[in-house]
């Protein structure tokens, strides 16, 4: 049984999530406290976070950012204000999807499942990409860059996926849109941009050396790292 954590100030919206969600075999804790939260995650080591961002004493992106400090565990945030900074802000620390308030307990469960099915489902797990220095292990989802572990976020993953998979196309902003599961993606804002600038900067890509993921004026990006074989 996979294992949520609810970290919300609002206690009654709290116990609303975890009543819907473990009749379909989830086990939910929740904290109104998200300093009491952090010091639980370390022994609660739940599968997936649901993480308010506006808190009293701690906002959602303090607590997300202290969390990316020492955990890789998907994230859920939920937000009432909905804005576009708020989802790069969150992007940019390692947010794996947004669902805005209010929202229907339906759709929370959909994204949930969504991002179970991106982290554990078997037939992604078929093999291991290879390209120069670099090397993606799908049955582990380990990333390795000259042979060190590099870490990276759900959602970084998954877009460093669809780049390996596709190496020397050109992928269009809306094409990212349609195969990046889980974030509400816009081709028009910035949330693409902040991603792949994220990735890069894991990759050791900078403006003057790019190795793996090209920009591709007026159109996207192109990953162009040179394939060696797959495992």
């Amino acid at each position: 049984m996979s294992k949520i954590m609810v970290i919300d100030d609002d206690v009654k919206l709290s116990n609303l999530i975890k009543d819907f969600l473990e009749p379909h075999k989830y086990h939910v804790v929740c904290f109104n406290s998200p300093v009491i939260a952090i010091d639980k995650i370390k022994t609660t080591k739940p599968d997936l976070i649901i993480l308010d961002i506006m808190m009293p004493d701690m906002d959602g992106f303090q607590v997300l950012k202290k969390i990316r400090e020492f955990l890789q565990t998907p994230v859920i945030m939920l937000t009432a204000r909905g804005e576009v900074s708020d989802r790069i802000v969150g992007l940019e620390l390692g947010a794996d999807d947004y669902l805005p308030k209010p929202f229907e307990p339906r759709e929370l469960l959909a994204r949930i499942q969504s991002v179970f099915r991106r982290t554990q489902s078997p037939g992604q797990l078929v093999e291991t990409l290879l390209f120069d220095n670099l090397s993606i292990n799908k049955l582990k989802q380990e990333v390795l860059l000259n042979g060190e572990a590099i870490v990276l976020s759900t959602t970084e993953y998954e877009a460093l996926l669809l780049f390996a998979e596709n190496p020397g196309r050109e992928l269009d902003r809306d094409f990212l849109v349609e195969n990046l599961r889980g974030i509400r993606w816009q081709s028009y804002d910035r949330s693409i941009d902040v991603l792949v600038s994220r990735l890069r900067l894991k990759l050791g890509d900078t403006p003057s050396k790019t190795n793996y993921i090209k920009t591709v004026h007026g159109v996207g990006y192109m990953f162009i790292g040179e394939p060696q074989n797959k495992k």
